[in-house]
């Protein structure tokens, strides 16, 4: 049965055409994720779902008596009642029928009626179907797993912060159990284990889910379609978001070679035009007329459009740092009545990427701005190696200065550098035309990342220090950035909530323990086989997980050195294998271009299609040959 119906979509505010003609339908029990760039019209579309926006033309239709409950980005709570008052409040009915419950049981005790204590009986039952006796412990136990444990349900809603207001309306949603659930980023502000909760909520429940995320692990978990937004334009994907990368990427494809396939035809059927003109006979006329008409009824394809802008970065290396990044010794850290974290210990190596994991509040964030230098511990030491050079990314985007402009911010941060660089470095991240003369005050949080990551670009530095890099940034970005940290040939240390960015770069793990033991393990392995050994010690019935064996610093370096030499013989081999290619496509560019000197192939127009395409295909694949040579002899 259909839950929602969306009938060919149009919104406009002035000329500024937002979404064009977006047509979606789905089915009770379908999990839609939708992606595209900030920007690109998601949150317009769920505001013409739910009413807020009126679109342009085109009608969304809901099943009958389907409820809709929508998860917004931001969240605004006038509310003066406790955490668990505002949770409660989700079933004011079932309060209400408890307490005339309560009125009945008394009345019917005193007067012993028979037809009280039936309206006694009949409430009871009707409450008890409804879930009456178990709205509070359902309540309960959503706020624990949504990371609102019972140490926050006597906290006044006004004093939450955003995070844990995000949290609080997202819990209420789900307590609502809505027939259309539509979430707009609900990741945001959810550490891993409250991520892990949703996920097989969302699963397990029947209803109709739309998701607004950025986090690609998370969709890969939930969702089995995807709605892509691009141009103004939807359109929709069978699968998870892997699944649906991978299409786009053949479609992408074929549309492109059916686009240049046409193109060589066209121009094929132009030159036979012309030539037969230039002879001017009355057959090479009709020939010519015939071959016109042909063309004027083809129908034509369009160019496949650019795909939407994206940043671009690299960042700069200093010299070499030594092989002991950071030393870290016996830290604490603790705020009036919280402890974080006690007698942290481990050594950080160059080329290290170190992920500092742990639920929301832990101190992942404290510990990082130790490390940078940006806080004190209350005892310990952090020693810095030899040549350590340090960039650090804050979260907050603190190190920003509301009333300079988006140039300014730049240019005082580097006044060594011309405008044009600064305009130039400004263009990678999308700051274009007059929005670097923006007012950093009015940026949205995503155009605030891109500069702090401008800013940090520009820098020389050989250990990075990233706290949650990947908020704000939407999915393209976030991978350019990958890509860049998978390129930077010095040690990172980074806080992330984002599964998919750590799976891609960690190769060692330091986590945080239970937050009552206040410490400290670290594992050396990527993400995946991190998560697989929580598993394995879980389902041995460990009370706690086991410290790995320690690792001496000579094994570690001699095994960092042995991963180094490999990487450069895998690097080598490449590069012989791409030169090779490069020799081949050029010997054959030759003889293609030799053949089609032969005077007799000007009669043979299939062949001399068959060439044409074939050059065309040769020359496009030297092109990408030469820039991956590039890049590889770069690294």
């Amino acid at each position: 049965m259909i839950a929602l119906n969306c009938e060919a979509l149009s919104l406009s505010f002035g000329a500024d055409d937002i979404l064009t003609n977006l047509t979606l339908s789905l089915a009770e029990g379908d999990k839609l994720g939708i992606v595209g760039v900030n920007g690109a019209g998601k949150s317009s579309l769920f505001a013409m779902i739910t009413g807020a926006y009126t679109p342009t033309s085109g009608a969304v239709h809901l099943a009958r008596g389907k409820t809709i409950g929508l998860l917004e980005q931001t969240i605004t709570y006038e509310s003066s009642q406790t955490i668990l008052e505002e949770a409660y409040a989700t079933f004011s009915d079932l309060i209400h029928m408890e307490a005339e419950l309560e009125d009945l049981r008394t009345v019917a005790e005193k007067t012993g009626k028979e037809s009280d204590a039936k309206r006694f009986s009949d409430l009871q039952e009707r409450f008890t179907e409804r879930g009456g006796y178990e709205f509070r412990g359902r309540c309960k136990g959503i706020l624990k797993n949504l990371g609102l444990p019972e140490i926050f349900w006597d906290k006044p809603v006004s004093s939450l912060s955003g995070g844990q207001k995000t949290r609080l309306s997202l819990t209420c949603l789900l307590l609502r159990d809505p027939d259309i659930l539509m979430l707009d980023e609900p990741t945001n502000h959810l550490d891993t284990d409250a991520l892990t909760w949703l996920e097989s909520y969302l699963k397990a429940s029947r209803k109709t889910v739309l998701v607004i995320s950025h986090d690609r692990y998370f969709l890969d978990a939930v969702v089995n379609r995807i709605l892509e937004i691009e141009h103004g334009k939807g359109k929709l994907y069978a699968g998870s978001y892997t699944a649906y990368v991978k299409q786009k990427e053949v479609d992408r494809e074929i549309e492109e070679r059916h686009y240049k396939n046409q193109q060589a035809e066209i121009r094929r059927i132009e030159a036979y035009i012309e030539q037969q003109r230039r002879w001017n006979r009355e057959r090479n006329i009709i020939a010519a007329e015939s071959r016109q008409k042909m063309l004027d009824k083809m129908e034509k394809l369009d160019r496949p459009e650019a795909l939407p802008d994206t940043v671009r970065m690299r960042f700069n290396k200093a010299e070499e740092s030594g092989n002991d990044v950071l030393s870290v010794h016996r830290l604490a850290k603790s705020y009036p009545g919280k402890a974080l974290f006690e007698e942290a210990t481990f050594e950080v190596r160059k080329h290290d990427r170190l992920f500092i994991c742990g639920p929301n509040g832990c101190g992942k964030s404290t510990l990082i701005k130790i490390l940078a230098g940006r806080l004190h511990a209350d005892r310990g030491s952090v020693s810095p190696g030899y040549n350590v050079r340090i960039g650090y990314y804050d979260q907050e985007n603190q190190d920003l200065h509301p009333n300079n402009t988006v140039l300014d911010e730049l240019w005082n941060a580097y006044p060594g550098l011309t405008e044009t660089t600064l305009r130039s470095t400004l263009a990678l991240f999308l700051f274009k035309g007059d929005d670097v003369t923006k007012q950093v005050s009015v940026l949205s949080g995503g155009e605030k990342a891109r500069l702090t990551l401008a800013k940090l670009m520009l820098s020389k530095m050989n250990l990075l220090i990233l706290d949650e890099p990947t908020n704000h940034l939407d999915i393209p970005s976030r991978e350019i950035l990958e890509r860049a940290l998978l390129e930077f040939d010095g040690t990172i240390i980074a806080v992330s909530h984002d599964r998919y960015f750590i799976n891609k770069l960690a190769t060692r793990i330091l986590d945080f323990g239970a937050e009552a033991e206040h410490r400290l393990f670290a594992f050396q392995g990527g993400y995946e086989a991190y998560l697989r050994y929580k598993k394995e010690a879980l389902t041995a019935g460990q009370a706690e997980i086991a410290r790995p064996t320690v690792m001496t610093a000579a094994k570690e370096q001699y095994l960092s050195s042995k991963r180094d030499l490999a990487e450069q013989r895998k690097q080598e081999r490449k590069i012989k294998k791409t030169k090779e290619e490069i020799a081949s496509c050029e010997a054959r560019i030759a003889e293609i271009n030799e053949s089609m000197k032969d005077e007799a192939l000007f009669y043979d127009y299939v062949r001399l299609a068959e060439l044409e395409k074939e050059l065309a295909t040769c020359e496009e694949r030297l092109l990408s040959l030469y820039e991956l040579i590039d890049e590889l002899e770069g690294l």
